[in-house]
């Protein structure tokens, strides 16, 4: 593993510390509170990954995203997910297009709205799922197949999907190996009764906030790729490993908890998610290495969503949340 005691990784731990504080106080501007929020999202961005967002209506998440877009001078497209939005709606489609000087016709790709570098899927579930695998397919592959050839998206490239928790009448849940794709699921909660008084006093006024850049798309990639030299101890790649094996009811050490209320536990890509979320959360932070308390902030948003609870769980009473408390609280640092 490549290590980060270089002098030009130091120094960029240190750039991108002090870029994080300047990206909040500039959010700060334009959103109040929801730090846990900002601080989820800015981790998943750094660390590659896609967010799926749940909220009720009216808490701000598109103005969250659009304003972190251009914080770090970013494109941003919103998609407003429709029960009649087609796959080509969202990736592009080919049209014919005449030749003036020669009279010919031929076709062009018109790029869709996903050739951006954040994307805002409003309302993933309203659409069938043949229009979300569209999507969850340039997630994977960063790259869109129109006609035989292929796109190329631009980097970085960082999809937010948006959820309902409350309608769900005329929804398509997306199936867990969809759901997945996404490195973490991020609660967006109402705000405390002070935020909600200044919301409502800031927003019912006219605005006289302006905007820095703080960091640019080039920086960001090199962000990504420093936190891939991020070393991580085997230690706590162990400790990351135990607890998502401990999610899974058919493991031979699984406790009763488990067996009783889990139906299926998260996979693999949970622990690589730990890991780097726990990478990216230390830099931003200031630190070259993380540690156990990185890979606790992460448990919930990384393990919130795949864990698939039985009807044991449902009739007790307990959710994901439950069963991850439970894991955390059970599973030691040190085996």
């Amino acid at each position: 593993m490549s290590s980060i005691d270089t002098k030009t990784d130091t120094a960029a731990v240190e750039e991108l510390h002090k870029a994080y504080g300047e990206i909040k106080a500039e959010i700060a501007k334009v959103i109040i509170g929801q730090d846990r929020v900002i601080e989820q999202l800015l981790i998943s961005l750094l660390s590659s990954g896609h967010c799926l967002l749940v909220g009720v209506p009216g808490l701000a998440k598109t103005l969250l995203i659009s304003t972190l877009a251009r914080v770090v001078d970013l494109k941003f497209n919103r998609i407003q997910f429709t029960p009649d939005l087609m796959p080509s709606d969202i990736t592009g489609t080919e049209i014919i297009e005449e030749d003036h000087a020669t009279g010919k016709r031929g076709f062009r790709f018109v790029r869709g709205p996903v050739f951006a570098n954040i994307i805002l899927a409003d309302e993933i579930n309203r659409t069938p799922p043949k229009t979300q695998a569209a999507l969850l397919q340039a997630m994977q592959e960063h790259e869109v197949t129109a006609a035989g050839e292929t796109y190329k998206l631009d980097e970085p490239f960082f999809v937010l999907a948006t959820q309902n928790p409350i309608e769900q009448e005329g929804t398509y849940p997306l199936p867990e190996a969809q759901l997945d794709r996404f490195m973490f699921n991020v609660i967006v909660d109402y705000p405390a009764s002070d935020e909600e008084h200044e919301i409502v006093k800031t927003t019912t006024t006219v605005p006289s906030y302006e905007l820095t850049e703080v960091l640019t798309p080039e920086q960001i990639v090199g962000f990504q790729q420093l936190v891939r030299r991020v070393p991580v101890s085997d230690h706590l790649v162990d400790y990351a490993v135990r607890l998502v094996r401990t999610t899974r009811p058919n493991e031979a050490n699984a406790p009763d908890f488990v067996k009783n209320w889990v139906n299926w536990g998260a996979g693999p890509r949970a622990s690589q998610y730990l890991i780097l979320a726990a990478k990216a959360r230390a830099i931003i932070d200031g630190r070259p290495t993380p540690g156990p308390e990185d890979i606790r902030f992460a448990a919930y948003p990384v393990l919130r969503h795949r864990i698939v609870t039985s009807f044991n769980a449902e009739a007790d009473g307990v959710d994901s949340l439950e069963v991850i408390k439970r894991v955390l609280e059970m599973v030691k640092t040190e085996s």
